[in-house]
């Protein structure tokens, strides 16, 4: 314990709330990243379902979908945003001396956010004014606008992972820059894949989710069971992909970054035959507390083989290695991330195995009470991996380059508290808005499908074929123009 109130004492006293910032921020942020990167993807396989097969509820739910992915999309803007200017006014250090060798990832990322910000009004915008075909192909770019942006972010994430083209000069300042270099470091691949796997299971489960609850509940129209089906399938089928380029990621940390492995293993004197535990305390004497231990099982999955020599956190000065606090921290969100997912790849089998041998839906409500909370334990999982990846590169923001502390504001440490304070409150008016807006959105779709079972007249967006001009106004008919239609295709009986 001694060693990390040293280290904390010799740290800036900006350190704190600065991490503290940029972590909340960065977590609030990455619940939208699932909805921004995969539902769009997710939205096109239905909108071509609803194409293909002549399906009215396939489109009503593709159409449902998209208002709500341009709504997540101008939130994720704001907080996106904020993160942006986050580098430079948090850590005036990373950019000023190394933007100019990893900023190109940022660029690449501003780029993608126009791009999809334009792609996505035009697709809302065709639904009712475009032919079918034309607006399906329109809509097509955004997912690869969407990837464009991953592209850009972890680009350079992995760079300051694993930092390479460029050359220090006698100052230690980066010179001669190669750009393909610095874009595709050793992480970049294995980081690349995991992150966006990682989003199309998260949000597949996340919106499956929300229909698994209306199964729950009693609606058991084809409304709910093709908005339950389609998004659960996608990430059922990436589920075990994901289960292995998760696997490859971690064997990639092992041979490029041996020190956060260790932090993430809680390994703390390099050997061979080291044992793997899953959960447990990590101590300043090296020794282990709580968790299970297994015995060799570590090196076996670092190496296949049990005589696998496992790097440990002692094999560098305590400066250059994360506390034992980090280390605990670390390999309790690796843990958890792996034990969810664990539990995503049962329920993911447990949905094969009825759809390949019995060709229907399964009928325990314990599958769907799993599915309804498959959505929640996928945003955990992903922001587990954010912890895992950032926590465990401690203390380093560019690995064995620069030290975080050496990258902090000047900013007086109680403006940088007050800062996260103010953050805290506009962060909570921010999603509690976008919350009470999809209730609403959810409210006015609900009443709309109930009022053709009433017998009631009804116009509004969903009203109409999918396709092709409003109807006319009829004569004597007091609503303004725009606002008639024919009465909406519904399914059996379906709600949102």
């Amino acid at each position: 314990m001694h060693t990390t109130v040293t280290l904390l004492a010799d740290a800036p006293a900006q350190l704190l709330p600065a991490r503290q910032l940029m972590a909340f921020t960065l977590a609030s942020h990455i619940i939208l990243v699932p909805f921004g990167v995969a539902l769009p993807l997710i939205t096109l396989v239905m909108h071509y379902r609803g194409l293909r097969h002549h399906d009215p509820v396939a489109l009503l739910l593709a159409r449902r979908w998209s208002a709500v992915m341009a709504v997540q999309f101008a939130v994720g803007v704001v907080t996106g945003t904020v993160l942006s200017f986050e580098f430079g006014l948090l850590w005036p250090g990373l950019m000023g001396t190394w933007g100019g060798v990893f900023g190109i990832g940022f660029g690449v990322e501003a780029w993608a956010f126009f791009l999809e910000a334009v792609l996505i009004a035009i697709y809302l915008y065709g639904w009712r004014r475009l032919k079918p075909g034309t607006h399906f192909l329109l809509g097509l770019p955004l997912p690869a606008a969407a990837l464009l942006g991953a592209f850009g972010i972890l680009a350079a994430n992995s760079w300051m992972n694993t930092p390479q083209g460029f050359t220090l000069d006698a100052k230690g300042k980066p010179v001669d820059v190669h750009i393909w270099s610095a874009i595709f470091t050793p992480m970049f691949g294995p980081q690349y894949w995991h992150f966006v796997v990682a989003m199309l299971v998260t949000a597949g489960y996340a919106v499956a989710g929300v229909y698994a609850v209306g199964w729950l509940r009693g609606r058991r129209d084809r409304y709910h069971r093709l908005g339950f089906t389609v998004p659960f399938t996608l990430a059922a089928v990436f589920t075990p992909v994901q289960m292995l380029l998760g696997d490859s990621i971690a064997r990639s940390v092992f041979h490029k970054q041996p020190v956060k492995f260790a932090a993430t293993e809680m390994v703390w004197r390099t050997d061979t035959r080291v044992p793997e535990y899953i959960f447990g305390r990590l101590h300043p004497d090296g020794s282990i507390s709580g968790g299970i231990k297994i015995p060799q099982l570590d090196s076996y999955l670092a190496g296949f083989t049990s005589d696998t020599r496992v790097t440990g956190l002692t094999s560098v000065p305590a400066s250059d290695r994360p506390t034992v606090a980090q280390a605990t921290v670390t390999h309790w969100a690796f843990d958890l991330m792996v034990v969810l997912g664990s539990l995503l790849l049962l329920l993911a089998l447990w949905y094969g195995w009825c759809r390949l041998r019995r060709r229907r839906l399964p009928r325990s409500p314990w599958f769907f009470r799993g599915a309804a909370c498959a959505g929640v334990a996928s945003v955990v999982a992903v922001e587990c991996g954010w912890v895992t990846a950032e926590v465990g590169r401690q203390p380093w923001i560019v690995y064995r380059h620069m030290r975080i502390a050496e990258a902090v504001t000047a900013t007086r440490s109680t403006s940088l508290w007050i800062m996260l304070g103010l953050v805290i409150v506009v962060y909570v008016f921010i999603f509690g808005s976008l919350l009470a807006v999809l209730l609403k959105m959810r409210t006015g779709w609900r009443l709309a499908d109930a009022r053709p079972a009433a017998g009631e007249r009804h116009e509004g967006p969903e009203s109409g074929t999918p396709y092709g001009p409003r109807s006319p106004v009829p004569a004597g008919d007091p609503r303004p123009p725009g606002e008639t239609g024919s009465a909406p295709v519904e399914d059996e009986g379906g709600r949102p």
